[in-house]
């Protein structure tokens, strides 16, 4: 038989106990560290993880808080265009108000004065037309008084109107 293919029994046990020899120096020298340094790396990893978790759960919370700013922060703006609004048509509408109130006072003044030029005109032309009458008439009587039988033919015509009237 090939010695290859089929193991003495004296190569058998020193690999055994080659094997047991390596087993137990690596368990006694490398073994703890190896063991030591993975443990620690899944405990970092785990502490990342975690750190990882508390971050996203931050960021949830922050990220509601920001949302939640941004609606009060519309619901403010929103507030404040409405209160303007109400306040320009408050203003518009009381200065239309004070705007038509002072043009119709404006016209009633402005139809009192007419009313009162126009009286004080006709009263003027009344008396413009008394004065001219009165001149006419003294003019008229002058000239018809230098007549003796004019005279007489007035007081006629006087008398009779009276005895008339």
């Amino acid at each position: 038989m090939n010695p290859l293919v089929t193991p003495n029994i004296g190569l058998l046990i020193w690999q055994t106990i080659t094997f047991l020899v390596v087993l137990f120096l690596l368990s006694k020298f490398a073994w703890k560290p190896i063991m030591a340094a993975l443990r620690e790396r899944e405990s970092n990893i785990d502490a990342a993880l975690s750190m990882a978790e508390k971050a996203k759960l931050e960021m949830q919370s922050l990220k509601a808080d920001n949302e939640r700013l941004l609606n009060e922060a519309r619901a403010e703006r929103e507030r404040i265009l409405k209160e303007a609004t109400e306040s320009a048509n408050h203003l518009l509408e009381a200065a239309r108000t004070k705007a038509t109130e002072e043009g119709q006072r404006l016209v009633e003044n402005a139809r009192v004065s007419i009313e009162n030029e126009k009286k004080a005109a006709l009263t003027e032309v009344r008396n413009v037309a008394a004065n001219l009458s009165i001149e006419i008439a003294e003019k008229l009587i002058r000239r018809e008084l230098q007549d003796q039988t004019a005279q007489r033919a007035l007081v006629q015509s006087y008398l009779q109107e009276a005895n008339l009237g």
